[in-house]
């Protein structure tokens, strides 16, 4: 009976969630806030709680961030990241100073503590890669001037979560400084070890597990994958980092093939990941949170806009240019989800959940909205690119000479290597 009862909750779940991945798809619209809306009903206050499922979504769930992370990895090299640490960290410390720190601050404003505050400030801190990508293909942009500036800070803070992970796990664990730097230490030796690795033996390594039958593949790379994550988490550096490492050793196509045959399973388990998120969030404790959470949202999209158009002027994007980076980088979704889940397991702070939660649902509705109309906007409300009484042809041609910011062949040296990425990304998206 109880198998029966669990074969038919999940399954349930699952069918449900693809029907709302398929209506977010006809309205070209993130199906992320739908997966925590549907997690509101079935969770802890909602309209149908669920029973006998709620221990293997939790695995699922568990499952999800593995593998969302081990696909991120896979979309860059060791190379990439090496190279945009040393050519783009002024716009990867702008962009930590003005979106985390608001999070932080109102943690501390609302009487939640250090701990957090370091939370958060992640929170608000990074973007949603997958949302973004997906908007910026939606829209024709992939060829922009702007594009690298883009992927760039997205790329950071992607690194800089193999950082930031392992710190939050160590404070939530409520281990003494002396633990808490050990396991920092730790981490670092291990994520640089990996680079080393990757950068010097990337072949050897991908040349070992590659293999031409798909199954044999899956295999070996979702077992390794799996193992380094459970050693990771042993050691008390997070298994999403071990997982995120593990990506990045893999390249050429070994992560290709590896990228296509996992991206139906991240889909699949990250989707019971936002279920299980909006699961432990009872809907009646988000209306309390809800100011909160829409000041702090307007707050940090003005602050992710001022990053990106901060970034794209060092960059030599035009002005143009210039607010599309900043309007395209609002969205926040997974990983902030990923962050709050640590601190929601911990128990560290009951209305950290539910503020989280209604913080990403108004910035991933945002987030597109923002991406289109804050250029066009921002032109007409400071009269940039009208001239007054200059003929079309030659308006145009000054544009385009001024601004930069069309779709023109991008000069940067890693312009081939973003577009490639992005496309990849939002390929496995639209999948």
């Amino acid at each position: 009976m109880h198998s029966a009862l669990f074969l038919i909750e999940f399954g349930a779940i699952i069918l449900g969630l693809g029907l709302l991945g398929r209506f977010a798809g006809r309205l070209r619209f993130s199906p992320i806030p739908l997966y925590l809306l549907a997690g509101l009903a079935f969770g802890e206050g909602g309209l149908l709680p669920l029973g006998a499922s709620e221990e293997f979504v939790a695995i699922g769930a568990e499952i999800g961030v593995i593998l969302l992370l081990l696909m991120l990895g896979l979309e860059y090299t060791a190379s990439d990241l090496v190279s945009n640490l040393k050519t783009q960290y002024p716009a990867g410390l702008v962009d930590f100073t003005l979106n985390a720190v608001p999070g932080a601050v109102a943690a501390l404003l609302l009487g939640w503590g250090p701990v957090a505050a370091v939370v958060l400030a992640g929170v608000t801190w990074i973007s949603s890669s997958g949302v973004i990508a997906k908007v910026m293909g939606d829209l024709g942009r992939i060829g922009n001037r702007e594009t690298p500036v883009i992927l760039s800070i997205l790329v950071l803070e992607d690194l800089a979560m193999a950082v930031y992970l392992p710190i939050v796990t160590a404070l939530l664990a409520g281990v003494s400084l002396a633990a808490g730097s050990v396991t920092l230490a730790i981490a670092l030796g291990v994520a640089g070890a990996v680079l080393f690795v990757a950068v010097r033996y990337g072949r050897v390594i991908s040349r070992f597990v590659s293999s031409d039958d798909p199954e044999k593949l899956l295999l070996v790379v979702l077992g390794l994958t799996l193992l380094v994550a459970g050693i990771a988490q042993q050691l008390q550096v997070s298994a999403a980092v071990g997982a995120f490492l593990v990506g990045i050793a893999l390249s050429g196509e070994v992560a290709e093939g590896t990228h296509t045959l996992l991206s139906p399973l991240r889909d699949l388990f990250a989707a019971v990941f936002f279920v299980f998120f909006g699961l432990h969030t009872d809907p009646a404790s988000i209306p309390p949170v809800i100011l909160p959470a829409l000041a702090l949202a307007v707050v940090t999209a003005c602050t992710k806009i001022a990053t990106g158009y901060w970034a794209a002027k060092r960059a030599g994007v035009g002005v143009k240019g210039r607010w599309r980076a900043g309007g395209t980088l609002v969205a926040r979704g997974e990983f902030s989800i990923v962050i709050a889940g640590l601190a929601v397991t911990a128990g560290i702070e009951p209305a950290l959940g539910p503020l989280a939660t209604a913080y990403v649902l108004i910035l991933v509705v945002i987030g597109p909205l923002t991406a289109r109309y804050t250029e066009p906007l921002a032109t007409r409300l400071t009269g940039r690119g009208k001239p007054a009484g200059t003929a079309p042809a030659v308006r145009q041609a000054r544009e385009q000479a001024t601004d930069g910011s069309d779709r023109e062949p991008v000069t940067e040296p890693d312009a081939a290597t973003d577009r490639e990425v992005l496309s990849d990304r939002n390929a496995a998206d639209r999948a």
